[in-house]
């Protein structure tokens, strides 16, 4: 092997190098969004689950402010879940069903914002029955 067929060698493998780092790079930044996304769900599942069987208009206070830390059964923040924050929105005279046949409803969206800034929204509505 000459030296240019040995330069030209090193200079394609430092080339191909850098390409699959980059790609790498990129992949591995993005590795933790499942997770993050998949927790955010969790949070909005329990907030939602808690917020449906409980009488709104009797219980004001379980109703959290904007923008807070998720809240544990005692109502004290969770402190591995410091990163992510919730805000839940309770419309009581929303309307669900087709015109002309819709009933009476309650409509509660539950938004968790996770720590890369992400944010899921879930919507839940409990009828008044």
């Amino acid at each position: 092997m000459t030296l240019v067929e040995l330069v030209i060698t090193i200079v394609i493998i430092g080339i191909a190098a850098a390409a699959l780092f980059s790609v790498m790079a990129s992949i591995t930044a993005r590795s933790a969004d499942p997770m993050l996304r998949q927790q955010s769900l969790y949070i909005a599942e329990a907030y939602l689950e808690t917020l449906l069987v409980v009488d709104l208009g009797n219980n004001p206070p379980l109703i959290p402010a904007v923008d807070v830390p998720p809240l544990g059964i005692d109502n004290s923040p969770i402190p591995e879940l410091a990163g992510y924050r919730v805000t839940v929105v309770v419309e009581p005279d929303a309307e669900l069903g087709p015109p002309g046949n819709q009933v009476d409803a309650t409509r509660i969206d539950v938004s968790v914002k996770d720590p890369s800034g992400q944010t899921l929204t879930l919507t839940g509505y409990r009828t008044d029955y």
